[in-house]
């Protein structure tokens, strides 16, 4: 029996397969730290315009500093979570399958970034009590979002080597 043509296939698959596994770096078990520091930065991007804009509206509103925070972290996951959506989407899948698929990739990226980010804003001395035209203001808040990426990147880079965090999204493009 002969088995050249099986075997030529699944090598041609295999090949496929992997050339999209080294997609953007992104192979398993060894992943730039390219592709985890733009992973990072297209998280960080949704997340700053969420909480930037949640800070904004709790501090132009009056609110306390518990309610604007929780807003503004809300606000980050909404925004975090829409950049990814919508790239799935483009793509198409249905609405509920992106769903699952932001979810997996970018919660635990929020998450780290949120917790990082909050946390230097609320141990600066001054930071939460700051107005928007202050300069303690935007340096505590811009100056958690640097902290935040360069300890979420290797978070991210440790996932995605695994198959987890952003590296499911690559299936969809």
């Amino acid at each position: 029996m002969d088995h050249s043509a099986h075997h030529t296939a699944a090598a041609h698959d295999h090949t496929a397969h992997q050339a999209h596994a080294d997609h953007a770096g992104h192979q398993m078990g060894s992943v730039t730290w390219g592709a985890a520091a733009k992973a990072t930065l297209h998280c960080l991007t949704g997340c700053a315009i969420g909480e930037i804009l949640g800070m904004v509206i709790g501090t132009a509103l009056l609110w306390g500093n518990v309610p604007t925070m929780v807003l503004a972290i809300a606000l980050a996951f909404v925004f975090g979570y829409s950049f990814i959506l919508f790239a799935v989407l483009r793509a198409g899948l249905d609405f509920k399958s992106a769903i699952k698929v932001a979810l997996a990739a970018d919660t635990v990226s929020i998450a780290v970034m949120e917790l990082v980010d909050n946390g230097i804003i609320a141990l600066t001395p001054g930071a939460m009590d700051a107005h928007l035209s202050d300069a303690l203001f935007w340096t505590a808040l811009l100056g958690g979002f640097v902290v935040a990426f360069f300890i979420t990147t290797p978070v991210n880079k440790w996932m995605i080597s695994r198959g987890k965090g952003h590296a499911v999204v690559h299936a969809y493009h």
